[in-house]
């Protein structure tokens, strides 16, 4: 296999997005804010290049 540096830029800004988009809704809603951990953990995920 060869590896190769992927840019992951794009990755981190979506998650801080994420992030702040939760405690947003958080602020709003409150138990409605779990809707938005599968972005988080996706965009975590992705930046860290997991996946």
């Amino acid at each position: 296999m060869e590896n190769t540096k992927k840019s992951t830029g794009l990755y981190w800004i979506l998650f801080f997005l994420s992030i702040a988009t939760f405690f947003w809704v958080y602020s709003i809603g409150g138990g409605y804010c779990s809707m938005i951990l599968p972005f988080n953990v996706t965009f975590f995920a992705m930046a860290m290049d997991l996946m």
